[in-house]
């Protein structure tokens, strides 16, 4: 079957958070099992490390868009990447959300969605690569209008045959709103403006477009799939979500076992398994020494995302000067909220050698902080899935997490008697919840040997992306064996 998977990110080119990540690793599975993905994506900046980029096609000059033209990469892994440049919305300083502080919402309109136009117009048969996507498969809101634009090509008179689409919902938080007069740029149809098409509270909602006009939805784990539906998690799209619950999937992330893998990660100080658990304190020791903490045979906390109440930060925040005072320490990696770094900048002041905090992101270093620190932090608010604590886990460094999401779908606790599970997972998702849950760390870590069945457990489960791949291959063949209209 042929996939077109279109995407804002792609790791390592272009990477933020998760998504990245299952940008790479969701098509090289998909194509384990035969299919012919090609991943779309923006042009931006940086891109010329690829080498020579071949033209695949002039795009059409559809009337109101900038001039852009589709290029051609293959990667060493077999994958074919189809860059969709446009110098002017890509130009070579452009990032893929542009200034989070003074967003341009006009630039980033265009932008994604001409990444959506292009992507519709690859899954109509009369396009004029010699190609065509049976499923369009987009990927959160930037990708959002490309099952509008779909719809409408499919519904214009004359149209050729034309794919399917899916959509994944990654983080129902983020939903690329923007103010309705951009409708008439972006060549949204009137009759799709309203309530049940792209209008939220006023605004146009690239992420309920995509909710109301794609064939499928899918999300990143079958718990948040279900929180969605409810108003707590719903991000005011419950409603749209209930009503599509039919066609609605949880589906859980995997990890990409060829990069996140104790036993022959390169990045990492020694390598080791499930067997060999002893060579792992080579790389608490080389952690240690990279971020200047003193010696101790307390625990290492490590943390690594974005520094946001989200993410529980704030949490771990409050609760450290108790649990430092024990001898245990503290590595955190991430950018995020400007208070909440400089709290974490304060609190690694006030506890020099026993905090250190990295603000940004270091692709060494977070895997170092998996293979290094003794347990990993993830008190998320919600988490739609989340991969750190599947790194964890396979690295034997047991999570604390809240019970949500992903991490619901992902960690067993441990129990009273520590013979069972591979985390800790807190009993609320609070202040409170997150405390006790240290408490039981420090209170497991002074039983080595039951700590270490905690370790191999974590190390035994298969994260791996097979099964996903399987889930959303059977999501293609039910579209494409059966009209939906």
């Amino acid at each position: 079957m042929k996939v077109l998977f279109a995407t804002p990110e792609f790791a390592p080119l272009v990477k933020t958070g998760g998504l990245g990540d299952v940008s790479a690793a969701l098509p090289r599975a998909l194509r384990a099992l035969g299919h012919d993905v090609r991943v779309l994506m923006p042009a931006y900046g940086g891109m010329a490390a690829l080498g020579t980029l071949q033209r695949v096609t002039p795009l059409p000059a559809w009337e109101g868009w900038p001039a852009a033209q589709l290029l051609h990469t293959e990667l060493p892994d077999g994958q074919i990447l189809w860059l969709l440049s446009c110098p002017a919305l890509y130009p070579s300083s452009c990032t893929p959300y542009g200034d989070p502080e003074a967003p341009d919402l006009h630039a980033q309109a265009l932008r994604f969605g001409l990444l959506s136009r292009v992507a519709a117009w690859l899954a109509m048969a009369d396009n004029t690569t010699g190609w065509h996507a049976d499923v369009l498969h987009a990927n959160d809101w930037p990708a959002g209008l490309a099952p509008l634009y779909l719809r409408q090509l499919r519904d214009a008179p004359g149209a050729q045959r034309a794919g399917k689409s899916v959509v994944t919902l990654h983080n129902l938080a983020f939903q690329g709103v923007f103010p309705m007069h951009l409708a008439d740029m972006l060549q949204v149809a009137p009759v799709h403006r309203g309530i049940e098409g792209v209008e939220y509270w006023g605004q146009l909602s690239m992420l309920k477009a995509a909710l109301q006009f794609a064939d499928a939805i899918t999300t990143v784990s079958p718990t948040y799939a279900a929180e969605i539906q409810q108003p707590a998690l719903g991000a005011g799209l419950d409603g749209v979500l209930r009503v599509r619950a039919a066609s609605l999937h949880g589906i859980l992330n995997g990890i990409d076992t060829s990069i996140w893998n104790p036993a022959s990660d390169p990045l990492i100080a020694a390598n080791y398994d499930s067997t060999t658990l002893a060579r792992k304190a080579a790389n608490t020791r080389a952690l240690r020494a990279r971020a200047g903490l003193a010696p101790s045979t307390a625990p290492l906390f490590g943390f690594v995302g974005r520094l946001t109440t989200q993410k529980g930060i704030d949490w771990i925040l409050a609760s450290a000067p108790r649990w430092l005072a024990t001898g245990a320490q503290l590595v955190v990696l991430g950018r995020g909220d400007a208070a909440l770094e400089h709290a974490l900048l304060d609190l690694a002041q006030a506890h020099p050698g026993s905090v250190h905090a990295t603000l940004g992101f270091d692709e060494t270093q977070a895997h170092l902080i998996e293979a290094g620190a003794d347990c990993f932090l993830m008190p998320s608010r919600f988490e739609p899935c989340g991969l750190n604590q599947m790194y964890s886990m396979a690295y034997g460094t047991p999570p604390v997490v809240t019970p949500t999401g992903g991490l619901a779908d992902t960690v067993e606790d441990v129990g009273e008697r520590l013979e069972q599970g591979t985390g800790f997972v807190m009993e609320t998702a609070s202040q409170e919840g997150f405390d006790a849950a240290i408490d039981r760390v420090l209170g497991a870590w002074r039983q080595p040997q039951l700590w270490k069945g905690i370790q191999q457990r974590g190390m035994a489960r298969d994260f791996g992306w097979v099964n996903a791949a399987r889930h959303y291959s059977a999501i293609y063949a039910t579209l494409t064996d059966h009209t939906t209209g």
